[in-house]
């Protein structure tokens, strides 16, 4: 008896999509995970600080611009006051004692330039990514750190 089973990749982009449901941020949820030897050891995803108010509450000012159609995909980071969902992934292994080395990071939308380089710096060995992202900077450091990265398009299972 045939089974349709998704593979790995597809397995853990799709608990990526599931963690983006806790994000609050108004403009894109993200959802992200680390992986070492096929377990998940982190996972995060985009949203305001620890304590403060959510996006939905009024948290990022900027979420509420981006929504209003003032400010572009990708534009006026410096006045978001969330953190991306592949920082909450990053942070919350170090929060924990959790090594980042040679690990795998699942993401929903590709790394901005920013999260590029805690991944480069974090000892992530591979991306994998489902959506692109306005802010191509972050690929290209990630290619020249040698770091693999490819995009997977989810199919129904």
């Amino acid at each position: 008896m045939e089974i349709s089973r998704p593979s790995w990749d597809e397995y853990f982009m799709a608990i990526a999509h599931k963690v983006k449901d806790r994000s609050t941020c108004l403009s894109r949820q993200t959802g992200s995970l680390l992986i070492k030897d096929k377990r998940i050891i982190s996972t995060g995803y985009n949203g305001t600080p620890t304590g403060l108010l959510h996006c939905n509450e009024g948290g990022c000012p900027r979420c509420g611009e981006r929504i209003k159609g003032l400010i572009e995909s990708g534009k006026d980071l410096d006045k978001c006051t969330c953190c991306h969902a592949e920082e909450n992934t990053i942070v919350q292994a170090a929060l924990h004692g959790i090594s980042t080395k040679d690990t795998i990071l699942y993401t929903t939308n590709a790394p901005c330039t920013q999260c590029a380089k805690m991944v480069i710096n974090a000892g992530i060995k591979k991306v994998v990514t489902d959506e692109s992202y306005p802010d191509t900077l972050g690929l290209e450091l990630l290619k020249n750190a040698k770091i693999e990265v490819f995009t997977i398009k989810l199919k129904t299972f």
